[in-house]
Parts: C-alpha cells; structure tokens; sequence
C-alpha cells in the first residue's frame, strides 16, 4: 500500500479556443440595446431627440466590437499556466482528504484565475471554481478537500482554467490534460492512528470491554516467584524445590492462531446504513478485528463468496498482512448474486487444512436454514466459526415507530414478522451449537473484537 503523495506530470493543453462573454460584455451589450430601442421609441412618441444621438449609439457599438475582438485577441495570446496536482496514493473511503495543486504563470501582468479540478464520479469534493491570482514568474499552491464516496481504482483526466481577458470583456477556457490515480481504501484512519496509543487503551475508547478470563493461557511464558494472587495449581515443584522459595509457571495467550475472513459479497450485503453499505461495513469491521489479531500475534487470511471472483489470502502473520488484506479488498465490491454457503464452505475447506477460526459476515434471512446449517457443520468439524448477522437498522426505527394510519401498520406487521423469522433462524443455529453475532452494522467491529479476545482470554482459540 503506497502512501506517499505523487505529483502528476506537467499538463497538456486540450483546448485553448473555448472563449464566452464575461458578464461585463453582456452587461454593455444590454444597455446598448436598451439605448437603441429608447432612441427608437421616443421618436414615435413624439419626443425630439438631437440628431446626434444616433452617430454616437453607432460610434459605442463600433467601439465596442473592436475591444471585444482585441480583447478575444489578447486573451488568445496569454501563455497558460503551468499546474500540478500533488494527490497522496491511497484514501480513506469517506474521509475528507486534501489535494493540492501547484500554479506557476509566466505571463507580463498579474492575472486572477479560477481553477476547476475534474473530479472522478464517486467522490465529493469543495465547490469549484477556486480563485487565486497569479503573479509574474511565481507560483502558487491552493488546495481543496475531497471525500470518496466508494472504493476503487479512480483516474484524473484534466484540470480547467478559467483566464479573464485584459479588458474583462471575455473569459477564456483552458483544459489541460492532468492524468494522476488513486485507491480508496476501506476506513484504515483509526488503524493508522492506533499505532500512536496502546492497545487496550484504543480499545476502549471504541468501546471494546475485555472480559474476565476464565482458566489460563495455553502457551507457556516463563518461571517466576509466587505472587499473591497465583494458584497453587500454577506451582512448579521441580523448581521451588531447587530454588527453595514458591516458583510457579507463567502462561499466556496462545500467540499461533489463524483467523480467516469469510465474507459474503452477495446481493444480501448491498442494504446501505447511513453513508455506507453494510459490505463497507463487514471490510471495516475485518480490518479491524484483522489489526488486532496481528497485534496478537495471530495470523490472519481472507476469503470471499458470491463476488464478481473468489479471492483468497492465506493467513500471515506481522503487520505487512494488514496492508496485503487493504490492498485486496480495496477494489472489492458487493454484487446482485445469491450467498451460496455451500460452495464457499468447499472451497475454504479446500484452502484452509490447518484448524483455524472462520469469521463469517452475512446477512441472514429465513429461507437459508437448511442449507447453511448444514454448511456450517461441515465447516465446523475442522474449525472453530464464528458467525456475525447483520442487522438493518431502519428494521429497529421501524418496530419503534408509532402506528397512526393503515400504511404504518402494514410496514409494522412485516417488519415484525421478518424479525420473528429472522429471531427464529437464529435460535435453531444456537440451538445446533453455531456461535453467532447479532448486530447492527455499526457496532460489528467492537463485538467481533470483544468476542475474540474472550475466546482468547478462555482458551478457546
């Protein structure tokens, strides 16, 4: 994942001959037209005018085609200024980014100058156009800010500037070729961030609690002297008896685990919470779980169903993973194709031998019982899962609303009755022994967390 700013080569013109009014042409070409239909009009209401009125309303028009043709003339001729667009390589999807642009004009006199940056479709940026002036053989930086509104690959093609002519009698347009690229990555501020803080205190803040751990680690971590606190069950004997004082054996984490991301990509993750779908939801939430189970010492992998193609990273550990796990979901996209569990379940079967813990992010609906239960089985011979349903929020705003008329009672009773089926698929992959998450988009992350360092904390991973 490169991170560094890249500069776009220097600009191309397109098009120089693109010249319209400025609103001081079209204001004197209105009052001389006013001017001519009241020097017409009088007359025929019997007001005399001098007779020199008539030469003078031709001699201001002459005059002013000349200074609009002289004007055209001189804007043609004024040299374009040189632009630079400094533009860092990867963004975060809906985070305000800045971009700055570089100016230099080698023209004779100061010049005002707007500047409009062809923004690529999915991102929002500041209005346009910008205005700065530009000084004789010096330069000039000015910047705007831009928020992608998906991820993906995106191309800029040109910047456009908009000259004013000496007289101010024309604007002239210049676009200039200004390729540069960049990447939208999924939400990765805060895991950049949390590296300035200690873990446990960046897991507070975003409301992660750790629970007590029941038992101990299994890894084994090093002797030490008895402490209050210690049971007698973590006594070496063979060493208090050489050392003569209470030793006992310290345990940790197990630190050699692997967690694999089984994500669907299908039409079920397309429903939208807030700005971002739930899809963007599930990559956050991941990534999140992701930089903790590095920090852990785990390794950790992906794999994806029902997308435009199966993608699959093996589990690594070290956070050079992290960037390997961005830069293979950045271009990720959910699709209109159903989940098929089955299939996804072979091919991580196929992938994965070793025994991991499978995280597994959909959208749940009643019609899928049968066949992910018995996908889930199969998968949970071999490893242990995790299964994380998204819940869709406006279901909740539904269920609370008061019900005033027949409309809101129709969406009431089907809001209910989808939760109740949805309620009831849920319990019979309790009741099968499937352990599953229940929650809103926005607070996956925390509870994905929470729940792998209680398993972490109980032994069960």
């Amino acid at each position: 994942m490169c991170a560094e700013p890249t500069h776009s080569a220097g600009p191309t013109p397109l098009n120089n001959s693109a010249l319209r009014p400025s609103h001081r042409l079209l204001g004197l070409a209105a009052a001389l037209a006013g001017l001519a239909v009241l020097l017409e009009a009088l007359p025929l209401l019997g007001v005399a005018l001098p007779p020199q009125l008539a030469p003078l309303w031709w001699g201001l028009l002459c005059s002013l085609l000349l200074a609009a043709l002289l004007d055209a003339r001189l804007l043609r001729r004024l040299p374009t200024p040189q632009v630079q667009r400094e533009l860092t390589g990867n963004l975060p999807l809906s985070r305000w980014s800045e971009v700055r642009l570089h100016l230099q004009y080698s023209g004779n006199q100061p010049i005002r100058i707007g500047v409009f940056d062809h923004v690529p479709a999915g991102m929002a940026c500041d209005s346009f156009p910008l205005s700065v002036t530009l000084l004789p053989g010096h330069s000039c930086e000015l910047g705007y800010r831009l928020r992608p509104l998906q991820r993906g690959h995106f191309h800029f093609s040109c910047c456009e500037l908009q000259l004013p002519g000496p007289l101010g009698l024309w604007q002239g347009r210049r676009l200039l070729e200004l390729p540069g690229e960049t990447r939208v990555y999924p939400d990765f501020a805060r895991l950049h961030g949390a590296e300035l803080m200690a873990v446990d205190d960046w897991l507070q803040q975003l409301g992660v609690r750790q629970q007590q751990r029941r038992g101990l680690g299994m890894e084994f971590h090093q002797l030490r002297e008895f402490r209050d606190g210690d049971t007698l069950r973590q006594i070496d004997w063979k060493a208090t008896a050489r050392k003569r004082t209470p030793i006992v054996r310290e345990y940790q984490d197990e630190r050699d685990q692997q967690i694999i991301f089984l994500l669907d990509c299908g039409r079920r993750m397309r429903s939208q919470d807030g700005e971002l779908a739930h899809f963007d939801h599930a990559l956050n939430a991941s990534l999140l779980l992701a930089y903790v189970a590095l920090r852990q010492g785990d390794a950790v992998g992906l794999s994806t169903f029902a997308g435009e193609q199966p993608r699959f990273l093996a589990p690594a550990k070290g956070m050079a993973q992290l960037s390997a796990l961005l830069n293979s979901v950045y271009d990720l996209h959910s699709t209109q194709r159903p989940a098929d569990y089955a299939a996804a379940v072979s091919q991580l079967l196929a992938r994965q031998k070793r025994r991991a813990l499978v995280v597994l992010i959909s959208n749940l609906r009643d019609e899928e019982d049968e066949e992910l239960l018995g996908a889930l089985k199969r998968l949970g011979r071999q490893h242990l899962v995790l299964l994380a349903s998204l819940r869709e929020e406006v279901l909740d705003r539904l269920r609370e609303e008061p019900v005033d008329n027949y409309a809101q009672a129709l969406a009431y009773c089907g809001t209910v009755g989808y939760l109740n089926a949805r309620g009831s698929l849920h319990e019979r992959l309790r009741a099968n022994g499937v352990p599953l998450l229940d929650v809103r988009p926005s607070e996956l992350g925390p509870q994905l967390v929470s729940r792998y360092l209680a398993w972490k904390k109980a032994g069960v991973l």
